[in-house]
């Protein structure tokens, strides 16, 4: 079969590997019938994932059809349309009892596939824990509808969430990428008074704006100033950062409130700094950490019922065969991409 295959740092190669087979009672395999890329992808792809293993195959957003399961798999069966779950987890230690399936104990838990693992950016993928990671599509729910649902619109759920958002606060959100966009969604499900979001990319401020037309949408060159206008109390009072970067991680601290949270969503190349004097008096509480996708199936409810679309997000579509070219234009942001779908 076709695999998208990490070779070494900065290189990404289309090689014909095996088709995987079951290796555990509680796998699945599953055929992959659309998949995308990530930024994490990326991540792999410049170095900036340490624990990546060279030689496996990347991709952790996918939908596919359930081929075969293994002798102890219950929720899903061959036939199926499932998402992928990100995060592989046995569902059974502590943290995953608790809802915190990205620290999953098991040897395979968290963020496995596409990373320690092969993922899915292939025809085939051997999911562990297929009890836990795959979740059933709705038959009223096309593939596109659910393709982000393991991954990137689980991030944007699971911040939204703990962000603990109150119906009078003013949320500001930093980043208009397809992480941005799936927590302004999941963000807008909370309702709260005002919502902001500052994006550098002209093009990713006009989607904003044509889409989520009561949403405010600023640029970083005046955004700390916009923020304050259009906040009551010297800032917001819910911030989620989304873009990682620098700048934009003094951005959300800045432009938050006294007393304010601020959750971090992005994963950054390089360790980032608190100043802590410079933020001293404004008793903020930072919440970080990779997303715990253990929401999946009240997100395909919500999809289902109209509540969260995202399709919108899918700007282009490439068999996987050209899967290069998808990656050039995505890595590149060009012909306004935010994301792409490979078939």
């Amino acid at each position: 079969m076709l695999a998208y295959t990490y070779v070494r740092k900065g290189v990404f190669e289309l090689l014909e590997k095996p088709k995987p087979e079951l290796k555990d009672s509680k796998d699945a395999i599953v055929r992959v019938t659309l998949g995308s890329i990530c930024t994490s992808d990326l991540h792999i792809k410049h170095g900036s994932v340490p624990r990546a293993v060279p030689g496996v195959t990347v991709g952790h957003e996918m939908v596919g059809l359930v081929e075969e399961t293994g002798a102890e798999v219950t929720n899903v069966k061959p036939g199926d349309r499932v998402t992928v779950n990100v995060e592989t987890f046995c569902g059974e230690c502590f943290f995953c009892k608790h809802g915190y399936v990205n620290n999953c104990t098991d040897p395979d838990g968290g963020w496995a596939l596409g990373c320690r693992i092969d993922g899915g950016q292939a025809e085939y993928v051997r999911v562990p824990h297929a009890d836990t990671g795959l979740n059933r599509i709705p038959d009223g729910v096309s593939d596109e509808q659910a393709l982000f649902v393991g991954d990137v619109l689980a991030t944007g759920y699971w911040a939204a969430r703990i962000s603990e958002i109150k119906p009078d606060d003013t949320v500001f959100i930093i980043g208009a990428g397809p992480t941005g966009i799936c927590t302004l969604l999941s963000v807008m499900l909370k309702k709260p008074e005002r919502i902001i979001v500052c994006e550098k990319s002209p093009e990713r401020r006009k989607f904003v704006r044509v889409h989520y037309p009561d949403v405010l949408v600023t640029e970083p060159e005046r955004c700390r100033k916009f923020v304050m206008e259009n906040s009551r109390h010297g800032g917001a009072d819910v911030v989620l950062e989304v873009a990682g970067t620098d700048e934009t991680f003094r951005m959300a601290w800045e432009c938050a409130r006294p007393n304010a949270t601020v959750t971090i969503v992005a994963l950054y190349d390089r360790p980032q700094v608190l100043p802590l004097p410079d933020m001293y008096g404004k008793n903020l509480t930072f919440k970080t950490g990779g997303v715990d996708g253990c929401d999946c199936a009240e997100v395909l409810r919500l999809i289902e019922a109209g509540r969260i679309d995202t399709t919108p997000l899918i700007t282009h579509r490439f068999p996987l065969r050209e899967i290069e070219e998808a990656y050039r234009v995505f890595e590149n942001r060009l012909d306004g991409v935010i994301k792409v779908a490979v078939y």
